[in-house]
C-alpha cells in the first residue's frame, strides 16, 4: 500500500506549472492558526510563496478577532506568504478572493459571489440571506526597520512587506447544520453534486493566484478590480455598514482603485476602508 503524504500532490502539480511560486506547500493535521504559523515564518525570513494548510484549526480567526471552528477535514484552511510592494498590499485580499471564486467555479461548477471586503457567499433566494462559503483574513507585518514600540513608519511604495493571506473554504460539511449556522453558512457540497478534493481545490486556487498576483505587483489594478466587480454580491445592493462608532445605510455603488467601498447615503457618498457589511436588499 502506498502511503499518501498530505500536500505531495499539490507540491508536484504546482512545481511544474504556472503555480510554481507557491509550490512550497506544508500540510499539517492540526494547528492553532495557519496565519500565525506563516507570519512566524515570515518574521524568520521565509521567502514569498510558502503555504501552510491544516486539516483543522483550533484558534482560527476572522475579522475583528472573531473565533470560529470547522469540522476536521471538512474545509480547505490555508495561508500563503506574499511579499508585495507596499503599493499593492491593499488589493491582496481581492486577488485571493477572485482566485478562490474562479477555482471553485472550475471544480464545483458554480460561481460564488464576493461580499466586500473579504467573504465568498452563495446568494439567497428571495428573502433568504446570503450564506457564507469562505472567509479571508489578510495580515501585514510592520515595515522593516519599524516596531510597534517605535511607532508605525509609512513604507515606501516599492518597499516589500510581508503579507499573510489566510482563507477558509467550506468544502464538505454535513448536510444538516446546527441551527445557529443554518442561515449563515454553506459548503460546496450543499450547492454542487460534484465531489471536491481539497488538495485539487488548493492547486486551482494557487494557480489562479499565480496569474493574478504578478499583474497586481506590476501595478495594473484594473483587471483585478473589474474581475471583482463582475463577481460582486455587494455592489448595487442596499447595505448597512458597521463602522464601530456609527452605522451607515445606503447603496453600495462601487469600489475605489484601493479597494475601498463607496456607499451612496442620503447625505452623499461615503468611502469605507474598513467595516462590517450587512446586505439589506436580496440579491437581484
Amino acid at each position: 500500500m502506498v502511503t499518501r503524504v498530505p500536500g505531495q500532490r499539490a507540491r508536484s502539480a504546482l512545481a511544474g506549472g504556472v503555480g510554481a511560486r507557491f509550490a512550497d506547500v506544508r500540510w499539517v493535521p492540526e494547528t492553532g492558526s495557519t496565519n500565525v504559523d506563516v507570519m512566524a515564518l515570515a518574521r524568520d525570513g521565509a521567502p514569498e510563496g510558502v503555504v501552510i494548510v491544516a486539516d483543522h484549526q483550533t484558534a482560527g480567526r476572522g475579522r475583528a478577532g472573531r473565533s470560529w471552528d470547522a469540522p476536521p477535514g471538512a474545509s480547505l484552511l490555508a495561508s500563503v506568504l506574499l511579499r508585495p510592494p507596499s503599493s499593492a498590499v491593499d488589493l491582496t485580499t481581492m486577488a485571493v478572493a477572485v482566485s478562490a471564486a474562479e477555482a471553485i467555479e472550475s471544480l464545483a461548477g458554480f460561481a460564488p459571489r464576493l461580499k466586500w471586503p473579504n467573504d465568498l457567499v452563495w446568494p439567497g433566494d428571495g428573502s433568504a440571506p446570503d450564506r457564507k462559503l469562505a472567509g479571508i483574513l489578510a495580515e501585514a507585518d510592520w515595515p522593516a526597520g519599524s516596531t510597534p514600540d517605535a511607532g508605525y513608519r509609512v513604507p515606501d511604495p516599492d518597499e516589500r512587506l510581508a503579507v499573510v493571506v489566510g482563507i477558509g473554504i467550506n468544502v464538505d460539511w454535513p448536510q444538516s447544520l446546527p441551527d445557529d449556522l443554518a442561515d449563515l453558512a454553506i459548503a460546496c457540497n450543499h450547492i454542487s453534486d460534484r465531489p471536491i478534493d481539497r488538495e485539487a481545490l488548493l492547486v486551482a486556487l494557487l494557480e489562479r493566484l499565480a496569474t493574478w498576483y504578478p499583474v497586481l505587483v506590476a501595478g495594473d489594478r484594473e483587471p483585478l478590480l473589474a474581475a471583482w466587480r463582475a463577481r460582486s454580491a455587494t455592489l448595487g445592493r442596499l447595505v448597512r455598514v458597521d463602522l464601530g462608532r456609527e452605522q451607515i445605510e445606503g447603496v453600495a455603488a462601487d469600489i475605489t482603485p484601493s479597494g475601498h467601498l463607496v456607499v451612496e447615503t442620503e447625505h452623499g457618498p461615503r468611502r469605507i476602508a474598513v467595516g462590517d457589511v450587512v446586505h439589506l436588499r436580496p440579491y437581484p
